[in-house]
């Protein structure tokens, strides 16, 4: 049962699209101070699931979280904001119930942090609508919530295959090389990605054609090979004369403003930029027309970044840091005028201030954008999923997101932003898919191997070993860092059987995709979800099950050779080297050391489930589901879900096919 509580005058974020009547009466759960400020008791065993994309465990006490969409690579415990803002929550212990916050602004999640048994979230202001949800279980709990926020985005077929990207990849000849070199060394390989070398100056929908000369050429000869290039789009529009993006922006007032009415100027990759009004449905359908200038060339994929929106600087704060600087280093720099320094020059990049002083045109009204920063990437993805749906009706376009709000999922897939090749992060991705499939995402996955910093050869298989679970499957890195294309490795032969796994595997990864999503359900969930009496499972949080029949338990520490894992029931071990080349083993209940060759992966079957897996191809257009075998118990049976993997109705082609 879902109630729907109205505090002062919400901004209408669109996250909900099914209407539900306004309850009267007092907010359960939770007492209010009619300031924004909510609190509910915690027992001491009671556990906290959600908020999406944070850092942390999957259980969420002890640490404040802030719904605030932050550019923010260099995430660890501390950090309190990243990509998305996901304010979906559910209490489970001796009160179980679900709770959405929906406000767009800035609000703060004290999840047992200032008092452990005290949760306390405050918005900014008390203009908010809260949805409190109660159910027979967790899922029961997200199954409600999803069906009230809309289907989740189904991305094509070969969005499923192995994708390698790299901000660096300056020119034709580098993107030839890497699909070459996938080739030769017997990789798989679907997609490779562009980041922001291929465009002009980083403009918007433009090409550089000194490093392009014929990017429609190029793509074509790339789909030949079964490879898909899928361009970086960026929020922020480039300040100059000539530009039609710009001019056409100017011209037709598409752009944010400032408090005087003026077109609102910060700074991102091209320097001076405008930020389109992305709540203005103009500006939506004029900004995602322009993905046709992409579409024309035969691109069918593209990655929105930049969205939260990222700012570096803005062009007074600037100003008014260098003034303090040229002061502060003067005289004698001590350590006071040392740290004021190092702190001026750092806080000029996303600085919250910035977002308090430009404005969005709704309705003719103008907001400040603080108050809805949130749903800025939402409405860009928004922008050019309903412009795609008009310029290609007939099929699927790959669209993720780096910045993202409940109500993005109906709209594209999400990545999980910006990361490090840090071992933690590969815990960090695992722990955060949950609560995003919780708020609706799905189609997610994180960069593999890290994006900054570099990675190494065993930090990379590890990686590789869970990452091959999940829908998104990207291997990206930062310009700078060592290179880690999987051909660069000493052991190609390990990395390529990774992939060729990944590839048996797609037939099950996308079936337990389509219904997670047709049937408002999670594909990665806490194995405490399904065995909530387990006191071990609801400690357990290394390990998800994907899907119905799956669980993972990945090796995320550097040098370790296994780890213990907890089966909350008997399960079957499976160790594979190869695609055809494993062993299986059953293991009751219990904890378990396992022992995992770094070349080695291990995953689990449930008691009574089997596993489709087919042949490896070198890319998705080629698998064979004519050669689907079933790994698993003996006498088991698998509901395989597939369709054409083009169709934006996916009932239009679905097949039930009962496998024995």
């Amino acid at each position: 049962m879902i109630k729907k509580y109205i505090f002062g005058n919400p901004f209408p974020t669109d996250a909900v699209i099914k209407d539900i009547e306004k309850s009267e009466g007092k907010l359960p759960y939770f007492e209010t101070d009619g300031k924004g400020s909510f609190t509910c008791e915690l027992s001491e065993n009671d556990v906290v699931y959600g908020l999406g994309e944070q850092v942390r465990g999957i259980n969420k006490r002890g640490w404040e979280y802030i719904g605030w969409n932050y550019d923010n690579p260099n995430h660890q415990e501390d950090t309190r904001s990243l990509y998305g803002a996901h304010n979906f929550i559910i209490v489970q212990g001796e009160k179980t119930f679900g709770a959405f916050f929906d406000y767009a602004g800035k609000i703060v999640f004290d999840i047992g942090y200032t008092k452990r048994n005290i949760m306390n979230i405050r918005a900014d202001k008390n203009d908010l609508a809260v949805y409190i949800i109660d159910g027979e279980s967790e899922k029961d709990i997200v199954k409600q919530f999803r069906q009230i926020i809309g289907r989740s985005y189904i991305p094509p077929f070969w969005a499923f295959g192995y994708g390698q990207s790299r901000w660096g990849y300056k020119n034709e000849k580098d993107i030839k090389e890497v699909a070459e070199k996938y080739k030769s060394a017997g990789i798989p390989l679907d997609s490779i990605y562009l980041d922001i070398d291929y465009m002009e100056r980083y403009k918007d929908f433009t090409v550089d054609k000194e490093r392009f000369p014929d990017l429609e050429k190029l793509v074509r000869d790339m789909k030949n090979d079964g490879i898909h290039l899928v361009p970086i789009i960026d929020a922020g529009v480039r300040i100059e004369e000539g530009y039609d993006v710009y001019e056409e922006g100017v011209e037709n007032n598409y752009f944010c403003k400032n408090a005087d009415g003026e077109n609102f100027v910060g700074a991102v990759w091209p320097g001076r930029v405008h930020f389109p009004d992305f709540l203005n449905p103009k500006t939506r359908e004029w900004f995602g027309e322009k993905y046709s200038v992409l579409t024309k060339l035969g691109i069918d994929g593209f990655w929105n970044d930049m969205n939260e929106p990222a700012i570096f600087y803005t062009e007074d704060r600037l100003a008014e840091t260098l003034e303090k600087i040229e002061e502060l280093t003067s005289g004698n720099m001590g350590i006071d005028e040392y740290f004021t320094f190092t702190g001026m020059v750092a806080g000029l990049n996303g600085n919250k201030g910035d977002y308090d002083k430009f404005y969005h045109n709704v309705d003719g009204k103008m907001i400040k954008h603080s108050d809805v920063h949130n749903l800025y990437g939402m409405n860009m993805t928004r922008s050019a999923f309903e412009a795609l749906q008009k310029i290609e009706p007939e099929k699927r376009t790959l669209f993720f997101s780096r910045s993202s709000y409940i109500g993005a999922h109906r709209y594209g897939g999400i990545w999980q932003g910006d990361n490090k090749s840090w071992w933690s992060h590969i815990l960090q991705s695992m722990q955060q898919l949950p609560a995003l499939n919780m708020s609706g995402f799905i189609f997610t996955g994180c960069d593999t191997g890290g994006f900054g910093n570099d990675t190494t050869e065993d930090l990379m298989l590890r990686w590789l070993q869970y990452s091959l679970f999940t829908p998104l499957f990207r291997n990206h890195s930062a310009d700078g860092t060592r290179e880690q294309e999987l051909y660069q490795f000493d052991n190609v032969s390990s990395t390529a059987e990774m992939i060729k796994i990944r590839y048996s595997l797609i037939p099950y990864l996308y079936s337990e995709f389509l219904k997670a999503v047709l049937n408002d359900e999670m594909m990665f969930r806490p194995i405490a979800f399904d065995f909530p009496d387990d006191k071990n499972s609801q400690q357990t949080e290394d390990q998800l099950f994907v899907g119905n029949e799956i669980m993972i338990a990945p090796v995320y520490r550097q040098n370790a050779l296994g780890r213990y894992v907890y089966l909350p029931e008997e399960m079957m071990l499976v160790r594979m080297r190869k695609y055809n080349d494993f062993e299986t083993e059953i293991l009751p209940a219990g904890h378990h050391y396992v022992n995992a060759g770094l070349d080695e992966l291990v995953f689990f079957i449930r008691k009574g489930k089997a596993v489709p897996m087919c042949e490896p191809a070198e890319n998705t257009a080629n698998i064979d589901f004519n050669s689907i075998k079933l790994v698993g118990y003996s006498d088991s049976r698998y509901e395989l879900y597939k369709d054409n993997g083009i169709s934006p109705n996916p009932e239009e082609s679905l097949e039930i096919i009962s496998l024995s």
